[in-house]
């Protein structure tokens, strides 16, 4: 007959004596339950003792949390949270160093428990934490000791990271700055000032100040791959907590000491397997880089602009500079205004008479004059090539540069994510983004050879454009999906996907659809996708909430145990845990495990 439900079978350990097997009343409070425990080992001040887990994290058991017991479960009596509390901060003030370091020893372990953090916080022990970093005499194991604790209670948010004094900061600052201290310090330490850094502008400037991005470059050169992930991650909190234009400048600065190269040589192409935090800072720093473009992206061509005039004038000087310049000091203003208005034709302007119209479009707005005179200069004759050899094709035939270009930047920015926040997980980074400077722009130079090529290709005409550019859409798309290392090898992979093979890439893939790609479909499809895909993500949060009962599979191939894992109602944390057959869905409390 199984037990009630109030009533869990445990097991309670003591060091030097025999283990006691009880029935544990959960209906009884846990100070009498602790009584008739030590009673039956003699012990006296019962309410000096505790409960805690013998394995795993060794939480200690509050009314709070004992329902989270489970038959089976191993205990063990240890000094209560409050006495060891006491004893650890009179501990770490010992004269004696074995009794010093042991301490903090002690406390950097049990300072990970909710309820000793309280009381140790609660006798001022921080203070004597700071006191030890600030006081700067303890180096090595102690310092270790001393700074993971204090990780470890910061975790709980008992206290404000704006209570710290500038002295502790910069006593922290300065093992990230010192050559000769222990990786591990140094590990601590940027962990430490990548979790100050969010919480408030005053430590975000304090910290940008004090550890140069220099340094963080040099702790990235280090073969430590753990301490190589705590100078990224403090990188990434300084970035996305900095202002538009201190990013700006970060970026500016970190590109100069060719931290894309580095990135691409010994962390990506490095012999350890990428992990997924690493994949996930690497994302970040893709994404702020590319979000870079936004502002330009979002702006408008002002055609009182002379500076934006003259941009523009260039891309038709680089074109038709050998057929105009000769004979323009001839002709009349008027004659010269209608020359210009041809040759921005040939350009694949839509409204030749005043070409700074086609730029009023925001996105991509000026991004897209931006990579128009970025091919025409760093390739200038595959540039003229382009333009003349449209403009000699018969009209219905010719491939627009301009339009393209508009275009496919907005496509590539749609593609890149360009001005979307970053994803608090994604790890979708791209290889190549890390190999190359001017990425976006080079891209670009490929890509817009790629819309002639198809253009081609489909034998398209002007009313062709659109569908052209879908098919150019997919052909980046799916070679980015391959995720190749080099511009070089995207390069060669986008063009072997010709316009044939996208074709047939359809015609596979609409054999294994069952409904119609009829026009209405995809448009009807497209009107209700952002509801549904909103829908979807909503019920499979609420699944994630619920959780699921899994089979653990034991060393054997048995299968007779059973564990659950669901989703904090915040949608921030896992929990998992054992439980008893025929349990359907546990309270989220009863899950030990995070």
């Amino acid at each position: 007959m199984p037990p009630p439900k109030d009533v869990v079978k445990i097991a309670i350990q003591m060091v030097g004596a025999i283990p006691q097997l009880i029935e544990l009343q959960q209906t009884k409070p846990l100070a009498s339950v602790l009584k008739d425990v030590c009673d039956a080992w003699s012990l006296p001040n019962a309410e000096r003792y505790a409960l805690q887990y013998a394995d795993g994290r060794q939480t200690y058991i509050t009314e709070s949390n004992r329902r989270d017991i489970k038959n089976g479960s191993i205990l063990r009596l240890t000094t209560s949270p409050d006495q060891e509390a006491e004893r650890l901060y009179i501990g770490i003030q010992s004269k004696n160093v074995d009794v010093k370091t042991d301490s903090l020893k002690k406390l950097a372990s049990l300072s990970q428990d909710v309820t000793f953090a309280q009381e140790f916080i609660s006798r001022n022990g921080l203070k004597q934490i700071y006191s030890i970093v600030e006081e700067g005499n303890d180096t090595g194991e102690i310092l270790a000791h001393t700074l993971k604790a204090f990780t470890e209670l910061m975790e709980h948010d008992f206290v404000s990271w704006d209570n710290l004094s500038t002295v502790f900061i910069k006593k922290v600052v300065s093992y990230v700055n010192m050559n000769a201290v222990d990786a591990s310090i140094q590990q601590l330490s940027l962990s430490i000032l990548e979790n100050m850094v969010p919480t408030s502008r005053l430590l975000f400037e304090l910290v940008k100040k004090e550890v140069t991005l220099d340094r963080l470059l040099t702790h990235l050169q280090v073969t430590n791959a753990q301490l190589q992930l705590k100078a990224m991650a403090l990188l990434i909190a300084l970035l996305l907590s900095a202002t538009d234009t201190e990013r700006r400048d970060m970026m500016d600065y970190l590109r100069e000491k060719n931290i894309r190269q580095f990135i691409h040589k010994n962390i990506i192409h490095s012999s350890e397997p990428l992990g997924d935090e690493m994949a996930h800072y690497l994302y970040v720093l893709q994404s702020v880089s590319l979000n870079l473009c936004e502002h330009r992206m979002k702006t408008s061509m002002d055609p009182y602009s002379q500076e934006q005039r003259d941009l523009l004038q260039s891309l038709r000087q680089t074109a038709f500079e050998s057929e105009s310049e000769a004979p323009a000091g001839n002709f009349s203003t008027e004659r010269r205004r209608s020359l210009c208005a041809k040759e921005f034709r040939k350009l694949g302007f839509m409204n030749n008479s005043n070409p700074a119209e086609d730029l009023r479009r925001a996105p991509p707005g000026l991004l897209a004059l931006d990579n128009m005179v970025y091919f025409s200069r760093n390739t200038p004759n595959v540039y003229s090539r382009f333009v003349l050899e449209n403009s000699s094709r018969e009209d219905k035939h010719e491939c627009p540069f301009a339009r393209s270009s508009i275009q496919l930047t907005l496509i590539l920015c749609e593609i890149l994510h360009v001005g979307e926040p970053c994803s608090e997980t994604a790890q979708a980074f791209y290889p190549m983004f890390f190999g190359q400077d001017h990425f976006f722009e080079e891209l670009f130079c490929i890509c817009i050879q790629l819309v002639n090529k198809t253009w081609k290709e489909m034998r398209a005409t002007q009313e062709d454009f659109d569908k052209v550019m879908q098919v150019v859409r997919e052909q980046i798309t799916r070679t980015l999906a391959l995720k190749p290392t080099s511009l070089e090898l995207f390069k060669t992979r986008v063009n072997a996907l010709n316009y044939s093979e996208i074709l047939k890439l359809r015609q596979t893939e609409r054999l294994h659809q069952e409904e119609t790609l009829a026009v209405p479909v995809l448009e009807l499809r497209e009107k209700l996708k952002p509801e549904l895909l909103e829908l979807i993500r909503q019920q499979r949060l609420l699944h994630l909430c619920e959780g699921t009962l899994f089979r653990k599979i034991s060393s054997r191939r048995r299968q007779d145990k059973l564990w659950y894992c669901r989703l904090s109602p915040n949608h921030k944390v896992l929990h998992y845990g054992d439980v008893e057959e025929g349990v359907q869905s546990p309270p989220i409390e009863s899950l030990l495990e995070k």
